[in-house]
């Protein structure tokens, strides 16, 4: 039985009243969600949600990256272009900076589960309050892990 003043799900409800106040679907559905899971039956799912939601997520995050190309939206001569264009040479090396960022983050956040918490609250500010997409948490534990000396 869940009651109203389980601390967790206080927490969850004012995200997602953060995530309608900002206008920002994408939390709230995310948090709504996780509360569905969290006060149904569903909720024996959740070690299989912390285990496989990151890797779903990213696996998600790639097709919808790797979409025009597989549709042909951008062709192929279009990416060979790419290694052509200071621009996108930049982008190139930042990509690879980002990447790897993000796999110190993964690193980080396996062998530190503490700094999770903090990671997860500012993302989802992050995403409700200044209109950022939730792919933060990586990224933020692969800079943490720079200013930490892990990872």
């Amino acid at each position: 039985m869940i009651s109203f003043t389980d601390p967790t799900l206080l927490i969850l409800l004012a995200l997602a009243a953060l995530g309608i106040i900002s206008h920002n679907t994408t939390v709230t559905v995310a948090i709504l969600v996780l509360l569905i899971i969290r006060i149904t039956p569903l909720s024996q799912f959740f070690p299989w949600v912390e285990k496989q939601g990151l890797t779903l997520g990213i696996v998600v995050l790639t097709i919808g990256v790797l979409a025009p190309i597989a549709s042909g939206t951008l062709s192929a001569g279009a990416v060979m272009q790419s290694f052509l264009h200071w621009k996108s040479l930049l982008a190139i090396i930042i990509g690879l900076l980002v990447s790897w960022l993000g796999g110190r983050g993964v690193s980080l956040m396996t062998h530190q589960p503490s700094v999770v918490a903090g990671l997860l609250v500012g993302t989802v500010l992050g995403v409700a309050l200044l209109r950022g997409v939730p792919v933060g948490p990586l990224i933020a534990a692969g800079l943490l892990s720079l200013f930490i000396g892990k990872g």
